[in-house]
């Protein structure tokens, strides 16, 4: 206790704690909406395409200011989504693969830029660089009061278009029967995550920030099916994965920051596919088991005695599986066989099933009352 009362007090590590867990709440909530509308491969591409707007706005200001820088990164990550909207509605190229060069060129200019400037006498004192892998331990108090206020902006933002964003997402065609101006919409909600992966690079990078988006909504997918549940969900994943991957790294001996939240953050998707309470494998399989139909002991009784006559009369006995074969694949025959134990109409021996001398009466019976 008295250790992590001594990481709260350091002036670094608390702000390193703030952000990345700040950006995380941002990122899960926005994320979601881009989840929910298949869009994570857009995130992907406006994150790497944010990478040379970091560097012309450093190059324009020549000093290193997170709101410059942002306002930069801003702008080309608008830009790529612009390129990707020209190329996929006026050249046979389709979406996913105007993504794709959106993505190669807007990366390649970035890191063609950064080589270029590391010869300028201000880009050691720079450290555009740490913006591909993130560099958490760089915040200062102005830049996390600036993620703080913009993050605020975005989240307010979410509340306010809610209802309008909620229809677009699941029914745009609704919402423009309804009125709705859906282009406006959707132009808006890319901006909103133009504008929360820009505030996450410096933390995270622009390699990774996209999973910072993308992962803490996978993650609540699995646990509920209620769009605002899943958005406090997913803020709740991305604030802890955040938190969690600060005071990681700050005990670890040299180790980033960024990548150990994205690590946190896959575990915590494992985990939600395993044991999420709406679409987790393991509660998905228990609702199966569940949902198989009970076999009726009358049908079974009438299967066994079908096997029998299949035989030439004679007396043998049959294994549960051809039992369940004989009744259905999906029918559950163990306690209608028990039932029917007890009942003195079957007897089990060696695990073969077969009828008694009075369960095979009442077989012949059912069987002529169902040919009346």
């Amino acid at each position: 206790m008295e250790t992590f009362l001594q990481f709260l007090n350091d002036y670094t590590l608390r702000n390193v704690l703030l952000g990345t867990a700040w950006i995380g709440v941002v990122s899960g909530s926005l994320g979601t909406f881009a989840f929910l509308r298949r869009q994570s491969l857009l995130g992907d591409v406006i994150s790497h395409a944010t990478l040379p707007g970091v560097v012309l706005a450093f190059l324009a200001w020549q000093r290193r200011e997170i709101g410059v820088l942002m306002v930069g990164a801003a702008g080309t990550g608008l830009l790529a989504t612009a390129l990707i909207q020209v190329v996929d509605t006026r050249t046979n190229i389709k979406r996913d693969g105007a993504m794709g060069v959106a993505l190669a060129v807007f990366f390649g200019v970035g890191v063609l830029l950064l080589s270029m400037i590391q010869n300028l006498p201000t880009a050691s004192q720079a450290g555009l660089d740490k913006f591909i892998f993130g560099q958490a331990a760089a915040l200062v108090q102005s830049d996390v009061i600036v993620l703080l206020v913009v993050g605020g902006a975005v989240l307010v933002a979410l509340l306010l278009l809610w209802r309008e964003l909620k229809i677009v997402t699941f029914d745009p065609d609704f919402a423009r029967a309804a009125g709705f101006r859906v282009t406006i919409l959707e132009g808006g909600i890319v901006t909103l995550i133009v504008v929360t992966i820009v505030i996450g690079l410096q933390t995270v990078g622009v390699i990774l920030m996209s999973a910072m988006l993308i992962a803490p909504a996978a993650a609540a997918r699995q646990w509920t099916d209620r769009l605002s549940i899943m958005v406090l969900v997913a803020a709740l994943v991305g604030g802890a994965s955040g938190a969690a991957g600060a005071i990681v790294s700050a005990f670890g001996p040299q180790i980033p920051t960024g990548p150990v939240v994205v690590l946190v953050l896959t575990a915590l998707v494992l985990v939600s596919l395993f044991l999420g309470h709406k679409r987790g494998l393991v509660w998905h399989w228990r609702r199966q088991r569940r949902s198989r139909k009970l076999a009726d002991p009358d049908t079974v009784l009438g299967a066994l005695g079908a096997l029998e006559s299949a035989h030439a009369g004679t007396v043998r006995g049959h294994p549960k599986a051809v039992v369940r074969m004989a009744v259905g694949q999906s029918a559950q025959v163990g306690q209608a066989l028990a039932v029917l134990r007890e009942a003195g109409l079957a007897d089990e021996h060696d695990g073969d099933w077969s009828l008694t001398e009075r369960g095979r009466s009442e077989a012949e019976r059912l069987g002529r009352d169902s040919g009346d």
